[in-house]
């Protein structure tokens, strides 16, 4: 291994870290024998996690009494480098508070950003993989000039595989002055209710598109989705139709998905959408037009109206 050392940005929830920042661990100790952990809240709380997918150390910067990460967390790696010398590359995830720190972080170090970013590799250095034009190129980057590199690694770009380790040892990381940019604090925060797993989690996920034909119909998704006990997505058509929210989104602008199945209905498979699911281990498509695009990635396709395929499908399921 050439690469000496690897600082990884890990979010934290109520309860564990986030499954992508799980991946980034996991593939960055095959990278390096030298992985650190950064993360902020109750960070000693995960020690054992991060040390568990290959974290030595745990970097924590602490409670950020209701401020959002991207100020602080940016000044404490800032701090950190100066303190410690920089790591070969810092990896952080493609999150709304990940890409918040990494643009941060870049003003602060004068520092280029590699966005996109679906694989990682040594030659001599760390060699970044992005998928281009909805997935049908892919380019590669290497960072040429001295200093940390600064990787937005997208979800399920690998699978996160816990190694064993022993417990992280947790090292305080503080920020250093922030001046006005830490002026703004979260006052409320809205959680969307939901039953079932997370979408980006799920080992199955059922996704409507425009071929569903109008809001109403969407109600046989969540169905199929609760009978599955999978999680129901959608493409950005109905998205920005306003028939689901955008959390609900799977595809480039969207969320990245790696079920083990996938039931695509009534989506005819643009490439902005199959970039975000085409890595599904399994996938089914429903759609009434034969030469849709998203048959030609499908393992198993129904050409059939979906108006006609899904309640049935509904009534096999429910015999079962």
């Amino acid at each position: 291994m050439t690469l000496s050392t690897l600082w990884v940005l890990v979010e934290p929830t109520e309860d564990s870290l986030t499954s992508t920042s799980l991946e980034m661990l996991s593939h960055a100790r095959t990278l390096s024998d030298n992985v650190a952990a950064i993360t902020w809240g109750n960070g000693a709380s995960f020690a054992a996690q991060a040390g568990d997918y290959g974290a030595k150390t745990l970097y924590d910067v602490g409670d950020l009494s209701g401020a959002l990460p991207g100020v602080p967390v940016a000044s404490a790696i800032q701090a950190l480098i100066e303190r410690e010398g920089a790591p070969d590359a810092i990896l952080i995830p493609t999150s709304y508070d990940g890409r918040d720190v990494a643009g941060r972080l870049s003003a602060r170090l004068d520092r280029p950003v590699l966005t996109n970013v679906a694989g990682l590799r040594d030659e001599s250095g760390l060699v970044t993989e992005h998928p281009v034009f909805g997935g049908s190129l892919t380019v590669y980057a290497k960072f040429t000039s001295d200093g940390p590199g600064i990787v937005v690694v997208r979800a399920k770009s690998f699978a996160a595989e816990p190694a064993g380790g022993v417990p992280a040892t947790v090292v305080a990381a503080t920020p250093g002055e922030l001046g006005a940019t830490a002026s703004a604090t979260i006052v409320t925060s809205h959680v969307e209710e939901r039953t079932g797993p997370k979408l980006e989690d799920a080992t199955v996920v059922v996704s409507g598109g425009r071929g569903l034909g109008d809001a109403s119909t969407y109600a046989l998704i969540e169905e199929i989705a609760k009978l599955l006990h999978g999680a129901a997505g959608a493409s950005r058509a109905i998205v920005d139709a306003g028939w689901v929210p955008y959390s609900h989104q799977v595809g480039q602008t969207g969320k990245t998905v790696k079920p083990l199945v996938y039931v695509a209905c009534g989506i005819s498979g643009a490439t902005q959408h199959m970039v975000g699911m085409k890595g599904s281990k399994n996938i089914v498509a429903i759609n009434k037009d034969p030469d849709a695009p998203i048959f030609q990635i499908a393992d198993l396709g129904i050409v059939g109206d979906v108006h006609k395929v899904l309640p049935a499908l509904i009534d096999a399921l429910k015999a079962r």
